[in-house]
């Protein structure tokens, strides 16, 4: 099984969580951002993450991913239908994680000067100039530390919403691991234990492809 990935997508950070979980080994292979041509090749869209299973098999989507390769139901999907806000905390949690993520994400060894030129030129877009990312931080911190006192921590049982750890542990500890990177913040003891323990569970090291 081959995993075709970027380092810093939340999305693909699912799967390497979810394979890791399961313990299943897979070939890690991270793409550079502005590789349009692999993608394309595979699925006919610029898109990731990919799973090649190797027999013929190719398929993107995360949660799709993770999906088929849960034989056992050990992530517990049926929580996934009975908590559909999910959904919408980690659209919420989105926008100030990737805005102030953004502009430290292009520094990080998994890109180049091209790579990192495309990635900036292409969120720019969505999100107006990382300098003024950078500049509102302030607003995007409050934000989300906001969204973590109110809407994740209170539902941290063991897990969330959980006596036990779920699909719904790899979602959001995927969207909330960017904030690692970012110098001026700091999880609450109560959340970062949550991740450390999601990051043992899942045998996840987010780093180990910047060293190959």
């Amino acid at each position: 099984m081959k995993l075709y990935h970027y380092v810093h997508c939340p999305y693909c950070i699912r799967v390497r969580m979810g394979l890791g979980a399961l313990k299943l080994s897979y070939e890690s292979i991270v793409l550079a951002y502005d590789d349009e041509s692999t993608p394309n090749r595979l699925t006919g869209k610029k898109m990731l993450p990919i799973v090649d299973y190797g027999n013929g098999k190719i398929q993107n989507e995360s949660l799709d991913i993770l999906k088929s390769v849960d034989t056992q139901d050990t992530l517990s999907w049926g929580l996934l239908g009975q908590n559909t806000e999910i959904e919408t905390l980690l659209t919420l949690l989105s926008d100030p994680v990737h805005s102030l993520c953004m502009p430290y994400w292009v520094w990080t060894p998994e890109f180049n000067p091209q790579s990192r030129k495309y990635f900036q030129t292409k969120k720019e877009l969505k999100r107006g100039s990382f300098k003024n990312l950078i500049k509102n931080k302030e607003m995007h911190l409050a934000k989300l530390e906001s969204l973590i006192n109110l809407e994740i921590e209170p539902h941290l049982i063991a897990f969330y919403k959980s006596p036990k750890f779920t699909i719904l542990d790899i979602m959001l500890a995927a969207q909330l691991w960017g904030m690692y990177v970012f110098p001026e913040f700091q999880f609450s003891e109560k959340v970062h234990q949550y991740l450390q323990n999601i990051k043992i569970i899942t045998q996840f090291d987010y780093h180990q492809d910047f060293w190959q």
